[in-house]
């Protein structure tokens, strides 16, 4: 008997941890498609001999069409049901990466990319959705950390196939391997988990909401039995569930107006925290990083080393984010990130700008100030990941009052793919200007992070959902 009660709790868990993992697969797709392109970036500029207004151009593409992916998601969810998103997103990552790998021109590469943006996009939107549907309530915030957890990780695996591809290909970009350059491995290779995401999405059941929205009562009732156990009152969930969707309002822009500039306080306060997780340029690093340490007279075996390592500290930033964010609270943490990004972005821009030409076309940097600038940008990584990476995510999906929740969601999230893109598009044109004169610019963000947390970020740890106001 003392066996059997921990067997009943342990194999639902078991059950709904794979559910999850599953469906944050899409999460790690998300961060390796984004990342991919940071090794890749110079065998494209090679390979086509485009400047560094249309390399910046190809890279920010994939931006465009995560905003356009992200902004359907959800109305294809709640039609067709979120099975159907992940599905469709799988193949558009499956198409996206095989395009990618077969260019013939760089406009060409540029629409891959945007096709696998809309894949981003929507499994921005699908994954923690149908996790939140699917996790009972007593696991849900730890089952939602895996969407965060899976991208980092997506990050690093990029890093990693990236390094491992150009150590085959004789250490070059544009090395040969099996016929084509190792840049285009890169980018094809997605294509595998792709294909993993594809066949998950096709054994993990539907959201239970979608099915009770839908009047599938006996099959949510069945999908509830397996994610929370047999001993569940599953016609009081379906009630429950009914009674909530039978209250719910869907919330329009219209819902956002106020005398603030046009808009609600509270709107404006998580757009701030959107452009702003943009405008430190953390992207810079997870793009262009790899090229980055290329400009200033590091080789390319060795900045794509530099790029994993940075990924693995992203992926450690994260885990402390995760165990601290409802211990000592969002503004803390956020404000700590904060002055750290300052510090280390500053730091970094001072490292930069002893960067200079050693004949010909070639710039190198002291080995001084190279190592200095080598922690500085792993420090702002970690700093990042610590606080910014996780707290805005956390705090868009808690500050809005719930009569305006998904309108104001929609449009912060927004502001985010408009501000990353950016963020991006402009980087090669800045730091073929002044490397240094980017990372003031960027450490100028940082600064003003530190104000925007103190007078405008109110902190939401321990409040209900229903107190936000």
């Amino acid at each position: 008997m003392s066996v059997a009660v921990p067997l009943q709790r342990t194999q639902p868990l078991a059950r709904v941890v794979f559910i999850a993992a599953a469906a944050a697969l899409g999460g790690f797709l998300f961060g390796y498609d984004s990342a991919v392109i940071n090794g890749a970036v110079e065998g494209i500029k090679g390979h086509f001999n485009i400047g560094a207004g249309t390399t910046g151009l190809i890279v920010s593409s994939a931006l465009l069409g995560s905003a356009a992916g992200a902004s359907v998601a959800g109305k294809v969810a709640d039609a067709q049901g979120r099975l159907l998103v992940m599905r469709l997103a799988a193949v558009l990552f499956v198409i996206s990466g095989i395009g990618s790998m077969f260019p013939f021109a760089a406009w060409d590469l540029a629409m891959w990319r945007v096709i696998g943006g809309v894949a981003i996009g929507m499994a921005s939107v699908i994954a923690p959705t149908y996790i939140a549907e699917v996790a009972p309530p007593a696991y849900r915030g730890r089952l939602a950390s895996f969407q965060q957890l899976a991208i980092v990780l997506g990050i690093a695996v990029s890093q990693l196939v990236n390094y491992a591809i150009t150590e085959f290909a004789g250490g070059d970009t544009r090395g040969g391997l099996l016929g084509l350059e190792a840049w285009q491995w890169m980018l094809g290779a997605e294509a595998v988990p792709a294909v993993l995401y594809f066949l998950f999405a096709l054994v993990i059941p539907e959201s239970p909401r979608y099915l009770v929205a839908n009047g599938s009562l006996s099959k949510a009732r069945s999908v509830l039995a397996d994610v929370e156990g047999p001993d569940t009152n599953l016609d009081a969930r379906v009630e429950e569930i009914q009674s909530v969707l039978a209250s719910e309002r869907r919330s329009r822009l219209r819902d956002l107006r106020g005398k603030a500039l046009g808009l609600l306080p509270v709107v404006w306060v998580g757009i701030g925290l959107s452009v702003l997780q943009q405008f430190v340029g953390i992207n810079v690093i997870f793009y262009y990083s790899a090229s980055l340490w290329q400009s200033v007279g590091i080789k390319q075996t060795d900045s794509l080393l530099i790029s994993l390592t940075t990924s693995v500290i992203n992926i450690l930033g994260t885990l402390i984010a995760i165990a601290f964010v409802d211990r000592i609270g969002r503004k803390p943490l956020a404000l700590i990130g904060s002055i750290g990004m300052t510090i280390s972005l500053g730091t970094a821009a001072w490292a930069f700008s002893f960067a200079a030409k050693a004949g010909g076309t070639d710039v190198r940097i002291p080995r001084a100030e190279g190592v200095v600038a080598l922690v500085a940008a792993h420090g702002f990584v970690l700093f990042f990941a610590l606080s910014w990476g996780v707290v805005v995510w956390v705090m868009l999906g808690e500050m809005f009052p719930g009569r305006i929740r998904a309108a104001a969601m929609s449009v912060a999230t927004a502001a985010q793919w408009l501000a990353n893109w950016a963020i991006t598009v402009t980087f090669p044109s800045l730091s073929k200007w002044s490397l240094s004169g980017a990372y003031v610019g960027y450490t100028v963000f940082a600064a003003l992070s530190i104000v925007f947390v103190v007078r405008f970020l109110h902190e939401t740890k321990g409040k209900k959902l229903e107190e936000m106001g």
